[in-house]
């Protein structure tokens, strides 16, 4: 492949980019293909609460109780207990995370993007996870019926079986008997046609009175058919096969007994709580060949109320609940006074893990104070979006009309390679929703946005003075061209990385919205070098050609200025 089919292929994929980051980032453009334009319209930049309003909460963790070795592991369950609680109110996109300033001061900070009330903000989060033991209390009977009304609809019911079995008997048509009769939802439709069957795959009852009766193909059996769901009328309608392939088809006409309700189990509280657990952990017996169990430590509080516990509840489920709820019910098989327990159960490991992380969460709990609460309205949020597209569009076409006026042709380039690079920053952070890694944008990544432009911008004026300077040494265009990118590559390369180095600490060390701008602020970095480099070399090498060599004034060079 030649030097100019290569610059050909580069600037057909240029070209391919810029309209594909140009539909992403205004669909509108195909407005009228419908089925494009609505995938595309799907895509959305997710807001901050700065730009879409909502409410802003910070907490203070108390960790002077807290052992240094597990305060990360407390604080950590703190935000997890958080995210839990957020999560459980539907909230989209929250944004959840804790600071640390120094040794002693650990914050948590929860963002809630399009929720409008305080108080309500405040009340998911509430406080830490509560972990608590409650043992069987007396049955619920609201749901019970009594049972002199049972045997009385149960009464009747075979007295009706009864009837259709006169009425069976006497060759009346069995099927329309079963349609409009049974009770049984699997046959009756099909006039209670059960198929064939070999003995074994019915119940035992169905069984001995199709296989054991002697019963003639056609035959209805002439007594009810009882078992535990019901009272059966069946007919034999033929068989085939003998011994033990020996199979028969026959309908049923079933009713069904009423039974008594399950009763509910009602779980009280024991008075032991998280705070009297002092560590779980995963264990395995027989030396880890085993399944993996759950063991349990309380202390001295728990030791004791956790023996009253297991000595009243022998044979019977102590619910373990975490935030209300329930994560475990094992039952009591022995009194227990050390104060260790067990939970066994089919676990996996990492199900065991999970169980043993959130129920230390519970075991740890962190003090939490409310120390600051911001509300921004939704109005105003609109506003401030408004305005800062306004000064972003304002600064875009202010950088562009410089490039125009100062560079001209070669502004030109520029100015196109700036849009696409516009189009890409805005399709990154659309396209993002799709990913685990979703972009929350907000006001000060707006303006790591914006100061990215500016950085692109000062690329391409490093190439363009550099090409300029070539030219005025009597290189031709393109000589010039490829000098200038060279030449001023490594101060491009130096400055950007020291910025993204400088963002990097920024993310490390700063809070929500000073990552928020670092991150955004990464991205524009690493696009505008691409697009400034990369994207109008691309067009210059493809535009670009002899035809401007009696036109330089159209790059901004004067032939007075040139040396001979």
């Amino acid at each position: 492949m030649t030097s100019k089919q290569k610059i050909s292929t580069r600037f057909a994929s240029i070209v391919v980019l810029a309209v594909f980051v140009g539909l992403i980032s205004y669909p509108q453009a195909v407005s009228r293909v419908p089925k494009l334009y609505e995938t595309l319209n799907k895509l959305k930049i997710n807001l901050g609460l700065d730009l879409q309003g909502g409410i802003h909460l910070e907490y203070k963790a108390d960790i002077s109780k807290i052992e240094a070795g597990k305060i990360d592991e407390s604080i950590q369950g703190l935000q997890d207990a958080a995210e839990r609680r957020v999560n459980a109110f539907g909230v989209a996109e929250p944004i959840i995370y804790t600071t640390k300033s120094g040794e002693k001061d650990r914050r948590l900070i929860v963002e809630l993007a399009g929720v409008n009330d305080i108080n309500e903000a405040k009340k998911m989060i509430g406080e830490m996870p509560f972990l608590e033991f409650k043992e069987e209390g007396p049955v619920d009977t609201a749901t019970q019926i009594p049972q002199e009304m049972l045997d009385k609809l149960n009464a009747q019911n075979q007295e009706k079986a009864k009837e259709i079995l006169v009425k069976a008997l006497a060759g009346e048509d069995f099927a329309q008997l079963a349609k409009d009769n049974s009770q049984d939802p699997g046959s009756k439709d099909n006039g209670g046609d059960l198929d064939f069957k070999k003995k074994g795959q019915l119940i035992t009852e169905l069984d001995k009175a199709i296989f054991d009766s002697n019963l003639k193909d056609g035959g209805v059996y002439s007594d009810l058919v009882e078992t535990q769901q019901g009272w059966a009328i069946i007919k034999k309608i033929e068989q085939r096969g003998e011994g033990d392939a020996l199979e028969v088809h026959s309908a049923l006409i079933f009713f069904a007994k009423q039974i008594q309700p399950q009763p509910k189990t009602n779980w009280v509280s024991t008075g032991l709580t998280g705070k009297n657990l002092q560590n779980a952990a995963v264990t395995f017996a027989s030396q880890g060949l085993s399944e993996p169990q759950v063991s349990l430590k309380f202390d001295d509080e728990g030791s004791k109320l956790f023996a009253e516990i297991t000595k009243r509840n022998m044979q019977k489920s102590v619910a373990i609940y975490l935030d209300g709820q329930i994560i475990s019910a094992p039952k009591v098989q022995a009194e227990i006074t050390n104060g260790e327990a067990v939970i066994t159960g089919n676990f996996s490991t990492d199900e065991a893990k999970k169980l043993v992380k959130r129920l230390n969460e519970g075991a740890l709990p962190v003090p939490i104070n409310l120390v600051s609460q911001e509300s921004v309205d939704a109005s105003l949020g609109g506003v401030s979006l408004e305005k800062s597209m306004k000064a972003g569009f304002i600064g875009l076409g202010l950088v562009i009309i410089f490039m125009l006026v100062y560079y001209r042709f070669l502004g030109l380039i520029a100015s196109l390679a700036l849009l696409i690079y516009t189009g890409l920053m805005i399709s990154i952070f659309k396209l993002s929703g799709l990913t685990p890694w979703q972009i929350t944008l907000t006001l000060p990544g707006i303006a790591g946005f914006v100061l990215s432009i500016g950085m692109a911008v000062d690329a391409n004026i490093l190439i363009f003075e550099r090409t300029k300077e070539e030219i005025r040494k009597g290189r031709n265009i393109m000589g010039a061209l490829d000098e200038g990118f060279r030449r001023a590559w490594t101060s491009i390369r130096d400055g950007n990385i020291s910025s993204i180095i400088t963002a990097f600490i920024l993310i490390e060390l700063g809070t929500g919205f000073v990552k928020g701008f670092a991150v955004t602020l990464i991205i524009g970095v690493l696009l505008s070098m691409f697009t400034a480099v990369t994207v109008s070399k691309t067009l210059l090498q493809f535009i670009l050609g002899e035809w401007i060599a009696d036109k330089l004034w159209l790059v901004g060079v004067r032939k007075k200025d040139i040396n001979k």
